[in-house]
């Protein structure tokens, strides 16, 4: 098991675009939500594919720090779990953009139903880690559930 520590942010302008390593294309859906975990299929580029059953986060404190479990399935399985799906298909292009200290921003554009939403998440090792916030970063989401993926699924 892994614990997955990230902080989640709008993006304010296209500047981040100047620092680009690399992209893949990403279509990925939930197959179960509840209050205790959440389970989502991930294709990414049409060549592998993910299953990510992660953990709510519990009590009061920040949504930045949850449990998640990752395995790696055969991708004919993985596209047609996509069709067993609660709710839409997200649809993005993850950027990623390095970082200071080692770590890669990595910035979601999204397509289809969610158009226009531009996201930017890192990974840290600690909650309480510092790390250095970009110009083009806008407000921090991290704790606001309707920037969850899981919930851009759900919405129209």
């Amino acid at each position: 098991m892994a614990v997955e520590i990230e902080r989640k942010f709008l993006v304010a302008d296209d500047t981040w675009r100047t620092g680009v390593s690399g992209a893949r294309r990403i279509r990925q859906a939930y197959l179960c939500k509840n209050g205790m975990a959440s389970v989502r299929v991930r294709v990414v580029d049409d060549c592998s594919a993910r299953l990510t059953v992660k953990a709510m986060p519990h009590g009061d404190g920040p949504a930045l720090s949850r449990a998640e479990f990752e395995y790696a399935i055969p991708l004919e399985e993985g596209l047609a779990m996509l069709d067993l799906r609660i709710g839409r298909v997200v649809e993005k292009t993850r950027h990623l953009v390095p970082a200071e200290n080692g770590r890669t921003w990595e910035v979601d554009v999204f397509s289809g139903t969610h158009e226009g939403l531009v996201l930017a998440e890192i990974e840290l090792s600690a909650p309480d880690e510092e790390f250095v916030q970009p110009r083009w970063l806008g407000r921090e989401v991290t704790d606001d559930p309707a920037y969850s993926n899981a919930a851009l699924a759900q919405r129209d």
